[in-house]
């Protein structure tokens, strides 16, 4: 068979893709998305020895083998930059603000349930994780973090739990002293932190695998949607909506709104932040 390395992505074709990634992830290519699109998935194409993107679709769509290559394609079209303490207001109002309301809420129950979702590398729930410890307030509560991310590479290094110098450009020595171990010129989470991190792969398009989650004090959802169509993004606010208690707290990345998504959710001013409160 005669590969072509050059095989270019037609329109109609490219609406096919799109249309499959989108109803698969969520994940929106915009019409300007095209050659952004071909570009990254045509090594895709020569390392699986097919011809054109047309028959990589129908591999795609009817093969029973494909659930391999949607791993892969996942690995290449998501985004998992990230680092610990990203956001440094947002996470100020979680820790002097949000957690102390909880406490004080739920001071008989002691249970703490918050979701990371898209963990990417595992950065933000190790983040979350620390900052709970360093409040000093839930030491004989049961608390979880529940973590998810679709791209299984992303999962496996958050497990893993070991972090290039890059991954600290905003943390404080504090806490790298504290929390870390050198380890051949990277830095490990330490145990007492990697415990009430629960990492699981989840595809947030997963209504089903949602809804068999416990309900949640609280849900980092922080650059994610960002990259999602508009309906798919109702659709999560909405699955979200059902997962949080009443009064609980969506946290969005600030680049990221509810604006013409959902009104469940209501925009408290706290000191620090400007957050989502549902009810």
């Amino acid at each position: 068979m005669e590969i072509s390395t050059q095989s270019k992505l037609s329109e109609d074709v490219f609406r096919l893709l799109r249309d499959f990634i989108y109803d698969y992830c969520g994940i929106f290519f915009d019409g300007d998305s095209r050659f952004l699109l071909e570009k990254k998935l045509s090594g895709r194409i020569d390392k699986l020895q097919i011809r054109n993107f047309r028959e990589y679709y129908h591999f795609l769509r009817y093969d029973k083998g494909s659930g391999e290559e949607l791993n892969s394609i996942i690995d290449i079209l998501t985004t998992n930059e990230t680092y610990f303490f990203r956001e440094s207001q947002q996470l100020k109002a979680f820790s002097e603000e949000i957690l102390h309301e909880i406490r004080d809420k739920k001071n008989m129950e002691k249970t703490l349930r918050i979701w990371s979702a898209g963990c990417s590398t595992g950065e933000e729930p190790y983040t979350i994780a620390i900052l709970i410890i360093e409040s000093e307030r839930f030491a004989d509560w049961d608390v979880e973090i529940f973590a998810n991310d679709i791209s299984r590479r992303a999962l496996n290094i958050a497990m893993n739990g070991v972090y290039k110098r890059s991954s600290f450009r905003s943390t404080n020595k504090f806490y790298i002293d504290k929390y870390f171990k050198e380890e051949n010129g990277r830095l490990r989470i330490i145990d007492k932190v990697k415990e009430i991190v629960n990492f699981r792969y989840l595809n947030l398009m997963d209504k089903w695998k949602i809804n068999l989650l416990t309900t949640m004090d609280i849900i980092f959802c922080r650059n994610v949607i960002i990259y999602f169509g508009h309906e798919a993004r109702k659709g999560l606010i909405e699955s979200f909506n059902k997962k949080i208690e009443d009064g609980g707290y969506l946290l969005l990345g600030h680049a990221e709104s509810l604006i013409n998504i959902s009104t469940a959710f209501t925009l408290r001013h706290l000191k620090n932040d400007i957050v989502y409160q549902k009810g």
